[in-house]
């Protein structure tokens, strides 16, 4: 088991405290600022040690680097900003795609990505 340093306990704060899909190097930047000597190295380490532990899930968006959120949540989808490019949690899900399913066919997942702008970048336009 890795020890619980400093650093580790900054880099799962930031993820935790976000309350969203955050990238290495935004984890870096606000990690950084709780642990002065982090090291970006250190923050992929940490990540790779949270996913193999379980503590944290990566997001996926088709074409982007993955983002992180803590593991755990219900089922839920994501809007990812145009403007800054921060990714959201969506609390709902329709759940009317079996509906959508080809006859015959079995659907066993599915994930939904809404994109636009959010609330702050709408009120800097």
């Amino acid at each position: 088991m890795e020890r619980n340093t400093h650093q580790r306990r900054a880099i799962h704060k930031v993820i935790q405290d976000s309350g969203r899909p955050v990238g290495p190097p935004e984890i870096f930047e606000l990690a950084r600022a709780q642990a002065p000597g982090l090291g970006i190295a250190t923050v992929y380490r940490c990540i790779n040690r949270m996913l193999d532990e379980g503590t944290i899930v990566a997001v996926d968006l088709p074409g982007e680097a993955p983002r992180y959120e803590m593991a755990g949540k219900d089922h839920h989808h994501h809007f990812r900003c145009n403007a800054c490019n921060k990714v959201f949690d969506l609390l709902a899900c329709a759940e009317k795609f079996a509906d959508l399913t080809p006859k015959g066919f079995q659907l066993e997942s599915h994930e939904v990505y809404l994109f636009g702008r959010c609330d702050t970048c709408v009120a800097t336009v």
